[in-house]
């Protein structure tokens, strides 16, 4: 063994003083807050969802959406028509083309009684007369032409349109359904997409406004995958307590692909704790042993320690130290 021993110790030594040779500086060891991290399952939801609703009773002829379809606000998304309209609009032509036939005549009569008047044949009661029969005649058929309108209007509103813009969510009817005015034809999501919690009510003090929470892979997989690139914000905490949960809304980029009501994972902090941390940079694996070089006043010394979770500071990222190091100490960074 005293022949081998050397060897090892000049190995170790030239790793130990090959590392610490690289140092650049120290980091003088902090207790600092954790964030105690709580797994829930959050709910997405649309800030409104409005009904595109029938504006006319009548019968289903096409619907121009379905389930999942983006539209615009205005768009037609389907269309119902009343059988009567087409009776009530061929009566309103017949209408006006009859009153129209009464006011060629009326003007004909008029100025024959004018040229009457002007002959001296007749009196001039009889083309005030004539006139009045004409100006009659012209009123009526303002006010059927008025009347074709309404109904033309009636069978425009046979489109029912998008009330905004969003995604289609029901489609409740299919072509030749009969509804009624103000009936339910289809569901639009409109507005930004958020998430909905429900946490138990002992966390209700932990709760507050502006706190980032962390977005899990999307579906029932491992919540801490894609936690670093989804981070969101405690919008708006609920000021009453329902069956003993605390309701809480969350709003996170990037859920426009998301389904309503569609569950997923996320971390929300509950609380703190203290622990001793330092920067990723300051641990070295080797053997599948963590260390740390720490500087005391008379030489540098290698440490083992045994690493908890890594974390992001106010100061860079951090991983926690569960034993091996305390406060006041100073570690090499490389």
């Amino acid at each position: 063994m005293s022949r081998t021993s050397p060897p090892v110790l000049a190995v170790l030594a030239f790793l130990a003083g090959g590392a610490l040779s690289a140092a650049a500086g120290e980091f003088t060891v902090d207790t600092v807050l954790i964030p105690e991290m709580k797994a829930v399952f959050g709910q997405v939801k649309s800030r409104t969802v409005v009904p595109a609703r029938a504006r006319t009773g009548g019968t289903i002829r096409a619907v121009h959406v379905t389930e999942g379809s983006e539209v615009e606000e205005g768009q037609v998304v389907a269309v119902v028509v009343d059988e009567k309209i087409a009776l009530e609009l061929g009566a309103a032509e017949a209408r006006i083309n009859e009153i129209t036939s009464q006011l060629d005549n009326a003007r004909t009569e008029l100025e024959r009684a004018e040229q009457l008047l002007a002959r001296g044949v007749v009196s001039q009661g009889r083309v005030d007369e004539a006139r009045t029969q004409f100006d009659v005649a012209a009123n009526q058929l303002v006010a059927a032409q008025a009347a074709k309108a309404v109904v033309e209007q009636q069978a425009r509103e046979g489109e029912v349109l998008a009330p905004a813009t969003g995604r289609v969510l029901t489609v409740p009817v299919t072509p030749g359904s009969v509804v009624l005015p103000g009936e339910e034809v289809a569901r639009v999501a409109t507005g930004r997409y958020y998430l909905r919690l429900s946490l138990p009510e002992r966390y209700a003090a932990d709760i507050a406004e502006g706190r980032t929470v962390l977005l899990g892979r999307r579906g029932f997989g491992n919540a801490a995958a894609e936690e670093a690139e989804r981070q969101g914000r405690i919008a708006k905490v609920y000021p009453e307590i329902s069956e003993g949960r605390v309701i809480a809304d969350v709003e996170v980029e990037g859920l426009g692909d998301y389904f309503v009501n569609e569950r997923t994972l996320v971390r929300i902090p509950v609380g703190s704790r203290s622990a001793v941390a330092v920067p990723p940079e300051a641990v070295t694996t080797r053997h599948g042993i963590d260390y740390v070089a720490l500087s005391t006043a008379d030489d540098t010394i290698e440490v083992a320690v045994v690493l908890g979770e890594t974390f992001l500071h106010d100061a860079g990222p951090r991983v926690e130290i569960l034993t091996g190091l305390r406060d006041g100490d100073k570690v090499l960074l490389p």
